[in-house]
């Protein structure tokens, strides 16, 4: 009578290819994960300009600004910290997110920190965007 389940080989063989395309697939995940992450942070970086513009347009200042406490700013708290570079003035300003120390954006994102936008657009770092 033929035994019944899997022998011992078999089984380990079993687990050696599972923990191969493990060990291929995990960096890749991480690598997408911190990609998507910062488009998250640079969309949310876009809506805040818009609400300067919005702003502006109400004060004619950029003066005086803070920025709006928007749901994008709590879902990336973990991994970004959105503010202004210096303050803004009546004519400008630039809005930033920096990867928040010790995070895993920061270690495996670290070219791409702080993302930058300016009153008048300008996004950098460049390669980044």
């Amino acid at each position: 009578m033929p035994s019944k389940g899997f022998t011992l080989i078999e089984v380990m063989v079993t687990t050696a290819i599972v923990a191969v395309l493990a060990a291929i697939a995990y960096p890749s995940y991480q690598s997408h994960v911190v990609k998507t992450r910062r488009k998250a942070a640079q969309a949310c970086l876009i809506e805040l300009t818009q609400f300067m513009e919005r702003y502006y347009t109400t004060n004619m200042s950029y003066a005086s600004a803070s920025l709006p406490s928007a749901q994008c700013r709590t879902d990336l708290s973990g991994y970004y910290t959105f503010s202004f570079e210096g303050t803004p003035s009546a004519t400008s300003y630039t809005v930033q997110a920096v990867a928040v120390s010790g995070s895993v954006q920061a270690a495996k994102d670290a070219a791409c920190t702080p993302l930058k936008v300016t009153h008048t657009g300008v996004k950098t770092p460049s390669g980044c965007w």
